[in-house]
């Protein structure tokens, strides 16, 4: 919300200086995200053209002599056909920045005359788009001042960043209201419109919808005999000090409405409209063409104003080509309506239209300002473009009901800890336009018609915390915990921060993708569930809550190779989506490499080889990623187990499944399916994984954050090679897990070093060495010892998987 400093001061009447009004609006919630103070036309001033001459080289340029109120004359050479002798316009010297070209100027030499400034044009200044001649002051406009403070251009721009349950504040006057009641000012009473009423307005107005609350309210006039052409001055520069260009005095005061008031309001040429206006549903592919030259394809869900001719406006969110206003309009249609706000939204959604109107209706505009909205701009058309306004209709409006909210002044104390008396509250909630009736420690507050964000008792003590002062709220240190170095955060919480730091610490980049994808993608991933796409897409592709991390990953991944970055490694741990419960939502880590982005180094093979790297991801790299994943968040390695395959989204054979037990699913890794990775639109050597953070159990609570003393083992450990000979069917990790619990106590580890397939070893066989590390704890172990632990590691493993030892 833009709106200039002496704009504000026309309903605000206040000393106060721009940098007290700045802080005073972010005080009382209206943050300032800029303040223009228009330097950048400080060194404009203005000058008088002493002579003008010929130019001895050019037909069309003029050397002039101008005087700036500063000493001798300066020459100038200029090409405008209005420069002349005892003209007096704005000159710019060199050094000056100017906004309408974008050019700092310089000394020039024109033609073999030297320049030494520019006399500007309205278009240089920004103040009109007229470039046909320099600026033509008033032969007493005094030569040497500032132009800038002559003309009005120093008046000072302050944009706000409004949040949407502020609709009060979509205009000018809101502001001004706001301020007023923070004690920053008197607020200037609205002007009461004054003008004579001639015959009824001819065009007839009716509201044909199922549902009233649609358009609660629509007023009509009629103005005839109007000129529309310029608007005045005073308005054009305001609208364009906020960055809207002025087309026509009509159309200018609809726009000088939306923003001072925080009124919408739309004019139809009256000699445009056929027959009577009707409100009502548009008709399923009903087209109408907009003021913004674009035709749109309307449905039930659009509210329009049609005549006999078809579709004359988007109820509340623009205005349509064929009914529009231009310098040949003589009779003139004023519409002030009142549209429902979550409709406004929808459609403005659904048509890709953003308007000034549908950002204001959507958030809720004053309606019993609907007929003085009327009034006012009736009034403005009278005064800027004459004419003669007949009897207004009001249709469907059946007045506004207040809302009255219980109010305990004891709630203030509660939610903010400020001691703020019951008096001052009153106060605070009157001169926002609240009315407290009754007395003691609870009242009932009346909510005025510009704030319908306004429902219980909370917004109520907001309001009075705001004006009395967010700042007056003293810190105060947080209650101390119980224990000393008691846990703060939730186990959740803990394994989301580690797994983010143990795969940064692996080279990946952590990124952030939508939680919104296509229902294409949603299917690929097991999502799609009806309970899961959404009621109000802001896309058509991110219709859908995304049952995985992975596509957004993908997507991510490979945008990066087509800008040229194809060696990937990303990360995210996030929320993924199985159902429309709250123990739906999964807390999950996941991350895909490209490339040869391993955590050995990626680049060209030769490069790194000696390291490892160069070398295309795999599935070998999703597997070390998910399970430094697990290992960082505090589970027990020795309980992991990996079963061959995952979903279909990955390549079968080349995929696994990290469980706990036989039923605890904690992830899946490996490389995608060509597929997928086809319906993605992806190319390229990737790998990824994805570890339910949130399927991990809790850990053990021990009675001691202490770390135990460490306990080394005073005897060798001894190393011990098997090789078994299993179908080919039989999982390695099912023969290290037979191996290692042979005997838990004595077998600290176990690693594969060797698989071997050949005929010699028979059809369908394959030979698996392992190496199994054993740790005496309490003595050296004999032969006999190291023969009795080998026989129940052979019978382990031929129990558990039917494997033989190799010969």
């Amino acid at each position: 919300m833009k709106f200039t400093l002496s704009w504000l001061k026309e309903h605000l009447d206040t000393d106060a200086t721009l940098d007290e009004i700045c802080a005073r609006l972010t005080m009382i919630g209206l943050e300032v995200e800029d303040v223009d103070d228009k330097a950048a036309f400080k060194p404009f001033v203005i000058a008088k053209v002493v002579s003008a001459e010929k130019h001895p080289q050019a037909d069309r340029l003029k050397v002039l002599m101008v005087d700036t109120g500063a000493g001798a004359p300066v020459q100038v050479v200029c090409g405008a056909p209005n420069a002349r002798e005892g003209l007096v316009g704005a000159f710019a010297a060199p050094g000056t920045y100017v906004p309408g070209i974008d050019v700092t100027l310089a000394v020039g030499n024109i033609r073999g005359v030297e320049s030494r400034g520019m006399m500007c044009s309205e278009k240089e200044l920004q103040i009109s788009d007229s470039h046909d001649g320099i600026i033509d002051l008033p032969a007493d406009a005094p030569v040497g001042s500032s132009y800038a403070a002559y003309a009005g251009l120093d008046d000072p721009m302050i944009e706000i960043n409004l949040t949407p349950n502020r609709p009060d504040c979509t205009g000018v006057y809101g502001i001004a209201r706001d301020l007023a009641a923070s004690g920053l000012g008197t607020l200037k009473p609205r002007r009461t419109p004054s003008f004579a009423v001639e015959g009824d307005t001819s065009v007839g107005l009716s509201i044909d919808l199922d549902d009233r609350r649609l358009c609660p309210g629509f007023a009509l006039r009629l103005v005839r005999g109007v000129k529309n052409g310029p608007s005045p001055k005073w308005m054009q520069q305001r609208l364009m000090a906020i960055g809207l260009r002025p087309i026509s005095a009509l159309v200018d005061i609809t726009n000088y409405m939306t923003f001072d008031q925080g009124r919408p309001m739309h004019v139809f040429d009256a000699a445009k409209v056929k027959g009577n206006l009707v409100v009502r549903r548009a008709k399923e592919g009903e087209t109408v063409l907009a003021l913004d030259e674009r035709e749109y394809k309307l449905t039930p869900n659009n509210v329009v104003i049609s005549d006999d001719s078809g579709v004359e406006s988007i109820g509340g969110i623009m205005g349509g080509e064929h009914s529009g206003c231009d310098e040949n309009t003589t009779d003139v249609l004023i519409e002030s309506a009142m549209w429902d706000p979550m409709n406004i939204a929808k459609s403005g959604r659904g048509l890709g239209i953003i308007t000034d109107a549908r950002y204001r209706f959507e958030r809720g505009v004053d309606p019993e300002y609907m007929v003085p909205g009327l009034e006012r701009t009736t009034e403005l058309v009278l005064e800027c473009c004459g004419g003669s306004a007949a009897t207004a209709k009001v249709v469907g409006y059946e007045g506004h009901q207040p809302k009255s909210v219980d109010f305990p002044f004891s709630e203030v104390k509660r939610l903010t800890g400020l001691e703020i008396s019951a008096e001052e509250s009153t106060s605070i909630l009157t001169r926002l336009g609240f009315a407290v009736a009754g007395s003691g420690e609870r009242v009932s507050v009346s909510v005025p018609s510009w704030r319908p964000d306004v429902d219980g008792k909370a917004d109520l003590v907001e309001e009075v915390m705001r004006i009395h002062g967010v700042d007056n709220i003293k810190p105060a240190p947080l209650e101390s915990h119980a224990a000393v170095n008691g846990k703060i955060l939730t186990t959740l919480q803990i394994r989301t921060r580690t797994a983010k730091r143990a795969l940064a610490s692996r080279g990946m980049l952590e990124a952030v993708t939508w939680s919104f994808i296509s229902a294409e993608q949603a299917s690929l991933f097991g999502g799609g569930a009806e309970a899961l796409k959404l009621a109000n897409p802001i896309a058509a592709d991110m219709s859908d809550m995304r049952p995985s991390l992975l596509p957004g990953l993908l997507s991510a991944a490979q945008r990066n190779a087509d800008k040229g970055f194809g060696d990937v490694a990303i990360f995210e741990v996030s929320g993924t989506y199985e159902n429309d419960r709250p123990e739906g939502q999964r807390r999950v880590a996941g991350g895909v490499r490209r490339g040869t982005a391993s955590l050995a180094g990626s680049g060209r093979s030769w490069s790194n080889a000696a390291k490892g790297g160069g070398k295309p991801v795999d599935v070998f790299d999703a597997k070390a990623d998910a399970l430094a994943v697990i290992e960082a968040c505090g589970l027990p390695m020795t309980n992991i187990q990996i079963e061959q395959g995952g979903p279909a989204w990955y390549h079968p054979g080349r995929s696994g499944t990290i469980k706990m037990g036989p039923k605890v699913v904690l992830g899946y890794f490996g490389e995608f399916h060509p597929k997928t990775l086809e319906a993605l639109d992806v190319s390229g050597a990737l790998s990824g994984f994805e570890v339910y953070v949130d399927a991990m159990p809790e850990p053990k609570k021990k009675a001691t954050r202490t770390k135990p003393a460490l306990e080394l083992s005073a005897f060798q450990a001894v190393k011990r090679d098997f090789a078994f000979v299993v179908d080919k069917g039989v999982e390695a990790g099912a023969i290290m897990r037979a191996a290692s619990g042979a005997d838990r106590k004595l077998i600290t580890g176990v690693n594969i070093f060797d698989i071997f397939e050949g005929a010699s070893l028979g059809e369908g066989k394959k030979s698996i060495a392992i190496e199994v590390q054993i740790q005496p704890a309490e003595r050296t172990l004999t032969d006999e010892d190291f023969e009795a632990l080998t026989q129940k590691i052979v019978a382990n493993v031929a129990k558990s998987t039917g494997g033989v030892l190799r010969a």
